[in-house]
């Protein structure tokens, strides 16, 4: 089983010259949700999965990687939980992380830093309500603290 900072190693190189919405390098938000997780109380399944909970939906690696890859089922299961799905709606998406052990804890990390004020202000004013209000329903449906 690969550790949780050869798995961060791993995911920092998969998401090279990767940027978020606001431009910055895009392994900043996988440190701080693995952060989020680890201050939390996640466990090495969870930190896992925080720095590869993007990997297969932004397509820095293919969904069929994770059959072969060398981390936990638990993280496996996480991690394909997190992912969204093409046309997906935001309930489905939200009972299946609510189904995976650990997913939700993950997802909470996630949120908190996608909509962390500082964050959203480096975005245009459209982008960031828009942004803000998408994270408020989610965690409404996951029954999580804004």
């Amino acid at each position: 089983m690969l550790t949780a900072a050869e798995v961060e190693s791993f995911a920092r190189a998969a998401h090279a010259g990767q940027v978020d919405k606001a431009g910055r390098p895009y392994a900043e938000h996988l440190a701080a949700v693995a952060g989020g997780v680890a201050a939390r109380g996640g466990d090495e399944h969870q930190v896992v999965a925080a720095w590869l909970h993007d990997a297969v939906e932004d397509g820095a690696v293919p969904e069929d990687w994770l059959d072969t890859a060398e981390i936990s089922e638990r993280s496996r299961l996480i991690v394909l939980a997190l992912t969204r799905r093409v046309g997906e709606r935001p309930e489905d998406y939200a009972a299946r992380i609510l189904a995976t052990p650990g997913a939700l804890l993950v997802k909470e990390a996630d949120l908190a830093h996608n909509a962390d004020p500082a964050r959203l202000a480096e975005l245009d004013g459209p982008t960031a309500r828009r942004l803000a209000a998408k994270y408020a329903a989610m965690r409404a449906l996951l029954g999580v603290a804004g």
